[in-house]
């Protein structure tokens, strides 16, 4: 059976160039995944189809990474100035190590990962289970990733989907549109910082939290209004 790291090895020496990298998994599964920049996509993509034997695409999700923001303690040597003891306005210049800790923000990303498989070698020659997985630059204006759709037709849908809750624009899909929400709807519910909107009057029977934001709501409307004016 062909590890992914054998996998990652063969990508390599048959793609000169191609940037494309191990993703461990420290799970009890190890189902370890690859990651390859967008601009290879769709090379790494046909060799795993037409030479490697992956022809199935079986599922194809989004993940909405926010900015991460870390710290980092940092050693760094100063000229500090100090008086002499016992000994008025003679001072004394001398070096010593301060510790500072310092904040850094990862810039967020949104990703999608393909789940694919061998049907046609599974049988003879078992073949694990691949996850391919690309990242856009950002997840605010660069949110363009290429469609893999022209190798496995299995994905248009499910991009589509990506592209409705999630906000990654597939350049190249055949017919990147909403599949759940509808056109004029603004916004991506799966993203992390997706807030649910104020207005629950199109929900048929409101209870608890729900039934709650549907009064406050209502209640917002009605001090907007003039006095006297019902809605």
């Amino acid at each position: 059976m062909k590890s992914t790291e054998l996998l990652l090895d063969e990508l390599k020496s048959a793609l000169p160039g191609v940037e494309i990298e191990l993703v461990m998994n420290p799970s009890v599964s190890a189902q370890h995944s690859l990651r390859v920049a967008p601009k290879d996509a769709l090379r790494v993509a046909a060799y795993l189809r037409d030479v490697a034997g992956y022809d199935y695409c079986s599922n194809v999700t989004g993940v909405d990474w926010l900015d991460k923001e870390t710290t980092e303690k940092i050693r760094t040597t100063k000229t500090v100035t100090r008086t002499v003891d016992g000994i008025d306005g003679i001072a004394q210049a001398a070096e010593e190590i301060v510790e500072e800790t310092v904040k850094r923000v990862e810039p967020g990303c949104l990703e999608a990962v393909y789940h694919l498989y061998s049907m046609r070698l599974g049988p003879t020659d078992p073949h694990p289970p691949v996850v391919l997985r690309m990242r856009t630059l950002n997840r605010i204006d660069q949110v363009e990733l290429p469609s893999l759709t022209p190798v496995w037709r299995a994905a248009e849908f499910q991009e589509r989907e990506i592209f409705d809750l999630y906000g990654i624009v597939f350049t190249g899909h055949r017919d990147l549109r909403r599949i759940l929400m509808w056109d004029e709807f603004e916004d991506h519910p799966m993203r992390r910082d997706y807030v649910d909107p104020d207005d629950f009057e199109y929900e048929p029977t409101p209870h608890d939290e729900v039934l709650k934001r549907a009064e406050e709501y209502k209640a917002s409307l009605a001090a907007e209004l003039p006095v006297g004016e019902v809605r």
